[in-house]
């Protein structure tokens, strides 16, 4: 089996997922530091913040997941994906935001540059799993879940994007059905 990089909004199971998948599969977990990241600048992932300091941190998510998943030397697993990276940047992108679009444009480059490197198979988790507050994780708002699943769906169709997605269907929320639906489709 390939690197799995599982990717949806934040509260839909992909930690869990991630550990579960590892336990049938014999391979490494590699739990992306997002909090950590946003603690470390002295950020709040639950605040809104404007474009600039949004890409900025996402900068920073990203490079510290690089680093992760390069110093890997077996297959692994991921919780998040630089589509999820990316997704959380376009998402707060709204009405009359002030965009960089050529900072916008290289980081966007550079998250399906990172997907394809590392994550020749991508599942992506719907919002389905109920919602329990965590501190210093991102906020529960259903709608924006949503608004960023639906990011996440788009990104998936990306002509740049070489892995093959599987979205996981909602219906699905038993632990031991969702790692049956990844196995059956990433076999190889």
């Amino acid at each position: 089996m390939k690197n799995i990089g599982l990717c949806g909004s934040h509260r839909t199971g992909k930690t869990t997922l991630a550990m579960a998948l590892a336990e049938r599969s014999g391979k490494a977990v590699l739990k992306t530091q997002t909090s950590a990241v946003f603690a470390a600048h002295g950020l709040d992932p639950a605040q809104e913040m404007d474009f600039k300091t949004r890409l900025w941190i996402q900068g920073h998510i990203l490079a510290d997941a690089q680093n992760l998943w390069e110093n890997q030397s077996q297959t692994f697993i991921a919780d998040r994906t630089p589509l999820d990276m990316l997704a959380y940047t376009l998402a707060d992108i709204q009405g009359t935001t002030e965009v960089d679009h050529a900072a916008l444009q290289a980081y966007s480059a550079r998250c399906f540059a990172l997907s394809n490197q590392f994550f020749p198979h991508i599942v992506i988790l719907p919002p389905a799993i109920p919602l329990v507050h965590e501190a210093g994780k991102a906020a529960l708002n259903p709608a924006y879940i949503e608004h960023l699943h639906c990011v996440m769906l788009g990104l998936a169709h990306e002509e740049t994007l070489k892995s093959r997605v599987l979205v996981m269907p909602r219906a699905v929320l038993d632990l031991d059905a969702r790692v049956a639906q990844v196995l059956q489709n990433f076999a190889d």
